[in-house]
């Protein structure tokens, strides 16, 4: 889960397992497995930077529960 904000400054969790594409028009779309859509502020590269940071820290946690 990565924390986003709305275009209008609303904050929300995203899951990054649902995450389909993600595109800049020049705003960022995120569209999601269901075909959903959510436009965020944040740029691409910082979307794609939380959710590997975010998966990163799963993997990690899982292998220190071993």
């Amino acid at each position: 889960m990565i924390i986003l904000h709305k275009l209008n400054g609303d904050e929300f969790v995203l899951n990054v397992n649902h995450i389909e594409v993600i595109e800049e028009t020049p705003d960022t779309v995120i569209t999601l497995g269901n075909e959903k859509k959510y436009i965020v502020k944040e740029k691409k590269e910082k979307v794609i930077n939380l959710a590997i940071e975010y998966l990163n820290n799963i993997h990690s946690y899982e292998k220190c529960k071993k």
